[in-house]
């Protein structure tokens, strides 16, 4: 299996996880979902904001939610976010739709991560290029990453 960045990030780290190649390189959430034969509240995808002060913030939520971007803006301590553009998101962050990760960004971004990961052993996220997940704690992302965990999902 080739490694991706996250990967590569996460070796480094000694940090423990699972690596899965998907065949077919599907970015619909719920087909990754069905292919890695997981539950789709188990399965995160990343989402990029931008919010009125003009920072970037990093949502990771179940692709069997959406984002509240009410519940969002309050977690980030800001008045409002929309998603950030699709044709800005290669350049911000190094990654493309459906290849979003959480990990190994051009620059560090405030990441929040649903609350309801914290109900999961273990998650699945991209890892960094399409039909690739890693699966591993979401206390790593809270532990080694700086990410928060706060209730942003809709369901």
């Amino acid at each position: 299996m080739e490694k991706t960045n996250v990967m590569r990030v996460l070796d480094k780290m000694g940090v423990e996880y699972i690596p899965h190649e998907l065949s077919g390189s599907p970015t619909d959430g719920q087909k990754v979902a069905e292919l890695l034969g997981a539950d789709p509240c188990s399965v995160f995808k990343t989402l990029v904001t931008e919010a009125n002060d003009l920072n970037h913030y990093v949502f990771v939520i179940p692709v069997c939610a959406t984002l509240d971007l009410k519940k969002a803006a309050k977690a980030a301590g800001v008045k409002s976010l929309s998603m950030l553009k699709q044709k800005d998101l290669l350049p911000l962050t190094g990654y493309v739709h459906g290849g979003c990760s959480p990990i190994g960004m051009k620059k560090p971004f405030f990441t929040v991560l649903d609350e309801t990961s914290q109900l999961s052993e273990k998650i699945f996220f991209s890892a960094g290029k399409i039909g690739y997940q890693v699966e591993l704690s979401p206390f790593v992302l809270t532990e080694k990453f700086g990410a928060v965990f706060a209730d942003v999902a809709q369901f």
